[in-house]
């Protein structure tokens, strides 16, 4: 319905009118052009003319043509069916069609008086109901929040909540801080009574084991109705589609509700990730036995890093240091002597010198060797360096000395280090410790090296380095310029009963000098190496070029391959400079993976391996709980039914009369921007202009 208004007194539309035919009255009442022609000519003229500057003056009043519409909305009533695997498990194939079929018919007979949105929750929210059944998790929460936050605002009529009450991800759906407006229905699937069953119910791991260590498994075990059955605990190693047992341990029920807590500790004896499975025995008559076992992935990480000291000859340092270095189960230490030098660099990581080199071993050919395998090193400087050969073996800092005075020096706090964080009480309590032993003489730095610690003699405070780091030719270099740190350990002990002062030192000299950057041009990552079943495995890729700029020209293909041989083939996508692939979901088991790429000629390859362990929440705990849902409904005014009750839910839903909600929306519009308006004006105007130029006049 349309209904003209205007800006101004409807009055004034006098005046438009009375403008019109002044102006008509004065062009044409005594105008005795067209006296020759009819008289009614003029009259004709006159009144089209009376007519465009009437129509013309309204037009300036601004009228508005104002519209009503009204759009009646029917009460939403939402239909949310829980497919986790636990509502599956309690229905056969035939169970499963009846009840399709019954909840088919309510949603159509629902959508005949209301409108009806379906969804289906699991591991999450999604629109459709499709009955597959083969969700890994439930979230009940997550589709009461989903409700609310799409229809909260409108005319929720009515939420049909299907499902077992179990839930195993999300909060408790009681304590939902989303309120709707709306009561909630539950039909309550499942079966509450509890069977036979025995339970490997949690197990705690860690997820990284370091090799040649033991680490402990800690087994939760749950028996419902199972009182005088015996059982059997035992874990397995699964590699390359075979299990191999590794322990065994006898479980005895003792009553109808069980729990115990077993824990198996295991060797870490080969790396990479490494798939267990942990099982219970059967029970004769137990209802259930997709939980007797689980399968647990712990990537087992060869991050010892094996670290030689070189030494001139015996002394306490060397001692402290091995005793330092060795608390730290990822470091692997090994002494040779320099007169009687035995280690193969190939397999070294980091190399401490001990007052190497010195005027009796010069040790030069190991120092190119090295120097050529880029291994980062640690120098202690002490009476027995050569100074000259040290200061030719590195380029940080030069000593001059006379090779036979020491100084006795105390350690300073560079204040401008930002290699690494210092802690507070190292700051405060070091330049407390007895003093080292350091050459006396010269000493030079050079502008690549940053010091953490100055030299104090006595109570002086030097510019001489006694502990600096540095990086030359792409390797790493620390230099104490001093010996005597057992001096410090057993000062640090003698003051706290502990050693921790030094060793957090030495343990941060050690990790950020022996620290590589990687360095290749092509890399392959992702953002773990253990997947669940469940999630898609996407994949980060980046190549360099020369001058190690990101660069994405070439494309990257990637081979993934399961334990049984079978290769599944992507090409990455690009992205802005980089590559990314979603590889999508795979089976539970272990992967190897090899990107490939050619640039400039050049064939770059990166490998890696992945694993997809299972998710078994849903079979866990296969009690349904009803009670829930009686809470659920009676919290939010609502009602349970169950599958064979679901033409009595309808019944109640059509019953309840839920009102439509009538919503009105005015527009209004301008009548100047009415098209015909403007023919309108054009036609009187035009046909005006025609008769008088048509009867001679202008």
């Amino acid at each position: 319905m349309e209904s003209l208004t205007f800006q101004y007194p409807t009055w004034y539309l006098f005046f438009c009118a009375l403008l019109g035919l002044v102006y008509a009255l004065i062009l044409y009442y005594r105008d005795t052009t067209f006296k020759e022609a009819s008289p009614r000519l003029n009259l004709g003229l006159g009144i089209l003319r009376f007519l465009a500057v009437t129509l013309i003056a309204i037009l300036l009043l601004s009228p508005l043509l104002k519209s009503i519409l009204t759009e009646t909305k029917k009460p939403v009533v939402v239909l949310a069916q829980d497919e986790s695997e636990s509502v599956a498990a309690e229905m056969d194939s035939v169970a499963l069609n009846t009840y399709r079929k019954a909840f088919e018919q309510l949603r159509d007979r629902l959508s005949e008086q209301y409108e009806v949105v379906t969804y289906a929750f699991g591991e999450k929210v999604r629109p459709g109901i499709d009955f597959k059944m083969t969700d890994k998790a439930t979230n009940i929460a997550s589709v009461l929040t989903e409700v609310y936050d799409l229809y909260g605002n409108q005319n929720l009529g009515a939420v049909v909540l299907a499902t077992d009450g179990i839930y195993n991800q999300g909060t408790n759906p009681l304590y939902v801080r989303s309120k709707l407006n709306a009561p909630v229905y539950a039909v309550a699937l499942g079966d509450t009574i509890p069977k036979k069953d025995l339970i490997l119910k949690r197990v705690f791991h860690n997820k990284i084991a370091y090799l040649g260590d033991k680490f402990t498994i800690q087994v939760d075990i749950a028996g419902i109705n199972c009182a005088g059955h015996s059982s059997v605990l035992s874990v397995s190693k699964i590699e390359n589609g075979k299990s191999r047992k590794l322990e065994e341990s006898p479980v005895k029920v003792g009553s109808d509700d069980f729990f115990t807590t077993k824990e198996l500790v295991l060797n870490a004896d080969k790396t990479g990730v490494q798939r267990y499975r942990i099982a219970l025995s059967q029970v004769p008559g137990e209802a259930i036995t997709a939980n007797n076992y689980k399968d647990i992935f712990v990537d087992v990480l060869d991050a010892r890093q094996k670290i030689l000291i070189v030494a001139n000859a015996p002394h306490p340092d060397i001692s402290a240091l091995k005793q330092i270095i060795e608390k730290n189960k990822n470091y692997e230490v090994r002494l040779t002597y320099a007169n009687d030098f035995k280690a193969n660099l190939a397999e070294t990581d980091f190399v401490i010198f001990h007052q190497v080199p010195s005027r009796e071993n010069d040790l030069s050919a190991i120092f190119t060797e090295i120097n050529n395998r880029k291994i980062p090193r640690l120098f202690i400087v002490g009476a027995q360096t050569s100074y000259d050969q040290f200061n030719q073996v590195q380029g940080l800092l030069t000593i001059k000395s006379d090779q036979q005075s020491m100084n006795d020096v105390q350690a300073v706090f560079a204040p401008n280090f930002n290699l690494f964080t210092i802690d507070e009480d190292l700051r405060d309590n070091l330049p407390k410790f007895p003093p080292l032993t350091a050459p006396f003489g010269e000493f030079d730095l050079s502008p690549g090296a940053q010091p953490l610690l100055f030299q104090r003699i006595g109570s002086i405070e030097t510019t001489y380095p006694l502990l600096i780091f540095g990086e030359e030719n792409g390797i790493k270099t620390a230099i104490l310029s001093a010996e005597g740190l057992w001096k410090w350990r057993l000062f640090n002990y003698l003051q706290n009963q502990n050693h921790d002062l030094v060793e957090t030192l030495i343990s941060k000299t050690i990790q950020y000098t022996s620290l590589k950057a990687d360095k290749r041009r092509f890399r392959v990552n992702l953002d773990k190496n253990i997947f669940n079943e469940n999630e898609p495995i996407t994949f980060g890729a980046e190549l360099y070029n020369e001058s190690y700029e990101l660069i994405n020209e070439p494309d990257v293909s990637l081979t993934i391959t399961d334990d049984g041989g079978r290769e599944f083939k992507f090409t990455f996508d690009k992205t802005a400079d980089a590559y990314s692939l979603n590889a999508g979901i795979f089976p539970v088991g272990n992967y190897h993976f090899l990107g490939t790429t050619f640039f400039n000629g050049q064939k770059l390859e990166y490998a890696g391996q992945f694993s997809v362990q299972p998710v078994q929440l849903e079979v866990y705990e296969t009690t349904a709980d009803h009670a829930l849902l009686r809470l659920l409904s009676k919290q939010f005014g609502g009602q349970v039914f169950y599958p064979n009750q679901l033409d009595a839910l309808s019944d109640e839903l059509t019953n309840r009369n839920l009102k439509p909600v009538v919503y009105s929306t005015t527009k209004t519009r301008s009548v100047i921007h009415l098209k015909w308006i403007f023919f309108l004006l054009t036609a009187l105007l035009a046909l005006e202009w025609f008769l008088r130029r048509y009867h001679g006049g202008y």
